[in-house]
C-alpha cells in the first residue's frame, strides 16, 4: 500500500472507547496496543475511555465524541462478537449518517490469515456520524493489531495512494 512521501501527512485526533464490562484502563492491553499505534503514527490520541457493554452507554459516549470538534475519528474495541453482550454495533447503529460496509468486509478478509474462518463471528464494522469516522474492531489483541497495521494505519494517512479517508474529511458535512 503505497505511501507518497512527497504529500504531507496530516495528523488527526482520535478517541478510543474500550468496550467491556470487565476491563479497566489497567488492563486493557487492546487499548495500550493502539494508543500506541496511533501515537507512533503520529496522530493524537484526544480521549480514551472504557465503556460497559450496553447500547445506551456506548452511544452516550459516542454522540459525546461526535459532538467534540477537537475528534475526527473514534476507535472503538469491543462487543462486536455475537454473544447477548456484544452490542458495539447496534450502538453505531444508533448514531450513523452512513455506513462504511467496504470496512468489515476487509477486515473479515484480512483475519482470515490470522484465524481462518472464526472471522465470520466478527461483526467488526465502520460509519460515519455527522462528520466523524467511526470504527469497531473486535477487542482481541490480534484482531487491533490486524485492524490498525492493515487497514487503518493506512487509510487514515493522508499521504496514502490513490486515497484515504483524512483527505474526504474537508467534505463529510456537505449536504
Amino acid at each position: 500500500m503505497p505511501i507518497d512521501e512527497s504529500r504531507r501527512f496530516i495528523p488527526i485526533r482520535i478517541a478510543l472507547l474500550t468496550v467491556s464490562d470487565t476491563r479497566t484502563l489497567a488492563d486493557d492491553t487492546s487499548g495500550d496496543i493502539l494508543e500506541a499505534r496511533i501515537t507512533e503514527a503520529g496522530h493524537e490520541l484526544a480521549a480514551r475511555e472504557i465503556s460497559r457493554d450496553s447500547v445506551e452507554e456506548i452511544a452516550a459516549h459516542l454522540h459525546r465524541w461526535i459532538d467534540d470538534e477537537s475528534i475526527d475519528c473514534v476507535i472503538t474495541t469491543g462487543g462486536t462478537g455475537l454473544t447477548g453482550r456484544d452490542v458495539t454495533p447496534e450502538a453505531l447503529d444508533r448514531v450513523k449518517s452512513k455506513d462504511i460496509p467496504g470496512f468489515g468486509e476487509y477486515f473479515r478478509y484480512i483475519s482470515i490469515a490470522s484465524i481462518g474462518t472464526s472471522t465470520i463471528q466478527s461483526r467488526a464494522c465502520a460509519v460515519l456520524a455527522r462528520g466523524t469516522y467511526i470504527f469497531a474492531l473486535p477487542g482481541s489483541n490480534g484482531a487491533v493489531k490486524d485492524g490498525w497495521d492493515q487497514i487503518l494505519h493506512y487509510q487514515l494517512d493522508s499521504r496514502h495512494k490513490p486515497c484515504n479517508f483524512v483527505e474526504l474529511m474537508p467534505r463529510l458535512r456537505e449536504s
